[in-house]
């Protein structure tokens, strides 16, 4: 009889590692290795160009602002430090009838993280930007202004809210020079991003 007890015992037993071991959920953050998928709005920089509509009414053109998107990968070192790489669009732009204006750059970024808890991380990095162009597609404008590539340091701290979703507030230090005039303007700025984890 304890024979058969005791088979029983270890017969649920293994039932019941084999249930657990398939019943368990993922846990996303242990994942060392995960793509990032981001967007958000930035503000500052200093004026380009405005667009004035025949209503009276004006948008600026900054060159900090406005929407920026990301795509890359984020790798958990240790539990206590994360980096990250990312390739994105950042842009500023104003649409009419007659023409729009556009400011667009390419941002690629490597970001380090240190961990403060699991909720929240502070870190920064460089941000090398290409493909900084300000376009001028209104009829009678002044044309393209092409800037030089540059690089700028970055600086941000996330909240995790969730294994799958962070929200970033960061500072970004981006200076451009135009090309042909040599002429230097400011494109730092204060960003707010939501960023999504798989």
């Amino acid at each position: 009889m304890k024979k058969i007890a005791l088979a029983a015992a270890l017969a649920l037993a293994s039932l019941a590692a084999h249930a657990q071991t398939y019943v368990q959920v993922p846990d996303l953050a242990a994942k060392p290795l995960r793509f990032v998928i981001g967007a958000g709005f930035t503000f500052g920089g200093d004026d380009l160009a405005t667009a004035v509509y025949d209503d009276g009414s004006e948008i600026t053109l900054r060159g900090g602002e406005s929407i920026a998107l990301l795509a890359g990968l984020d790798y958990r070192i240790d539990p206590q430090f994360s980096v990250q790489g990312t390739i994105g669009y950042h842009t500023d732009r104003a649409n009419a009838r007659n023409g729009d204006l556009r400011f667009g750059r390419v941002p690629l970024e490597l970001l380090g993280y240190y961990h403060v808890n699991d909720k929240v991380r502070v870190g920064g990095g460089l941000r090398f930007v290409s493909n900084i162009t300000l376009v001028d597609k209104i009829d009678g404008g002044f044309g393209d202004v092409d800037f030089k590539d540059t690089t700028s340091p970055v600086a941000e701290i996330e909240y995790l809210y969730s294994p799958r979703i962070g929200f970033k507030l960061r500072y970004v230090n981006d200076k451009f020079k135009e090309v042909r005039s040599g002429i230097s303007v400011k494109g730092d700025h204060v960003g707010l991003l939501v960023n999504a984890y798989f």
